[in-house]
């Protein structure tokens, strides 16, 4: 219980955070990045960190438990001070020990969602969120309020308390409380963790919606494949205090160390716009880079950019297009390399299906009865059925 009103406590402090000010704490370098670099070292545990991540959009850090997400979140936030780090957010500095620039937690325009809610459990919603926006005191943050709550779709939930909300309604109600000290950065320290798939996926869309109209950039700590795929623009792959991978969401989910991190949930992204929808058959039709593709889907405007999950175990090749075949997807695409599996059975495929890169996970039997070779144009195939949606976009 008392680590509870801990976490509680330093997320009010958190989201309160007032905005920096001139002067030495706070300095302004470049802008657009935000630039890491800690040495953290304990009994058992050593982490160095060197990153430059985009200063908008979504950077999820992932890896398995014990590979130091929340340990680099928590240094980012200032809760933990290591010697030599140094940081700097959208060109401000908040940390730079070889300069004895520190800014404490309190100082830090950030909010912090844990991964329990952490709410006050005496007051209704609207006095957790009053109590966030008093300390904030921004000039604005009557305006602040009314935007979060809309984005959180939490208007109807405002006069209960914390009691009679279920999981997703909790961690929905703190990501608002979040957003009211007008932070530059979010951090999200696996919000979704202690919910169940339904609840996930009740939370998940307002975690897009937060993504696609706040320019405020956020770190996603996570272990889901799922939410990874579905909201990351860039992904950090965290093993044992070591960064194995950084990079582009698409372009780093099919590197070879990310695909054996996520063994059977491995998978590519593939950005495509609603071309059509069959509304008789459930189906749209989606154009990508590589082609034309159809995914089951609840209807939705054409022109709407739609992110596809196409998992590696979802992809079969053939050395020509199938005829008479219930798989309705098939795109051109060339072998780009053939790797180890995280089984001996199996080989893992990379292909480029017109710029858009698929994995495939095969039998080294196949690959052998085949005869692929790096460099050989082959069909990629994928069940409309498989395709896994992450969300819509403007």
């Amino acid at each position: 219980m008392a680590v509870r009103r801990h976490a509680g406590d330093q997320l009010c402090r958190l989201a309160a955070a007032v905005p920096l000010q001139s002067g030495a704490e706070g300095a302004v370098k470049d802008a657009g990045v935000i630039r890491l670099r800690f040495d953290i070292r304990r009994s058992g545990f050593a982490m160095q960190v060197r990153l430059d991540l985009p200063g908008r959009g979504v950077s999820a850090l992932f890896g398995h438990s014990g590979s130091g997400k929340t340990t680099l979140l928590r240094a980012i936030a200032g809760l933990e001070r290591h010697a030599g780090g140094y940081l700097e957010v959208n060109g401000e500095l908040w940390q730079d020990d070889a300069a004895g620039v520190f800014l404490p937690t309190h100082r830090r325009a950030l909010g912090y969602v844990f991964q329990e809610a952490s709410l006050f459990a005496h007051l209704t919603v609207q006095g957790n969120l009053d109590f966030a926006r008093k300390r904030a005191r921004a000039a604005d943050g009557a305006a602040v309020m009314a935007h979060a709550v809309a984005l959180l779709g939490i208007g109807h939930l405002l006069e209960r308390r914390p009691g009679g909300l279920s999981g997703g309604e909790r961690q929905r109600v703190a990501i608002a409380r979040a957003m009211l000290g007008a932070p530059r950065l979010l951090l999200l320290d696996e919000p979704l963790a202690s919910l169940d798939g339904r609840r996930k996926d009740d939370v998940l869309p307002y975690l897009e919606r937060v993504q696609a109209e706040l320019a405020i950039p956020m770190l996603y700590v996570s272990h889901s494949t799922q939410e990874v795929a579905r909201l990351a623009d860039h992904i950090v792959l965290l093993d044992g205090g070591r960064v194995v991978a950084s990079g582009p969401a698409a372009d780093t989910l099919v590197l070879p160390e990310v695909t054996r991190a996520m063994l059977d949930e491995a998978g590519a992204l593939v950005d495509g716009v609603v071309d059509s929808v069959d509304a008789a058959y459930g189906l749209l039709c989606l154009s990508a880079a590589g082609g034309t593709m159809y995914i089951a889907h609840a209807a939705l405007a054409p022109g709407t950019r739609l992110r596809l999950r196409v998992l590696a175990r979802d992809v079969s090749v053939a050395l020509v297009a199938q005829e008479g075949s219930s798989i309705l997807n098939q795109l051109r695409a060339t072998v780009v390399a053939i790797e180890a599996g995280s089984e001996a059975a199996h080989l893992m495929l990379r292909l480029d299906a017109g710029g858009t890169a698929l994995l495939a996970r095969i039998t080294r039997r196949s690959c052998d009865q085949l005869g692929l070779a790096v460099g050989m144009p082959v069909w990629a195939q994928v069940k409309a059925a498989a395709l896994l949606s992450g969300g819509s976009g403007g």
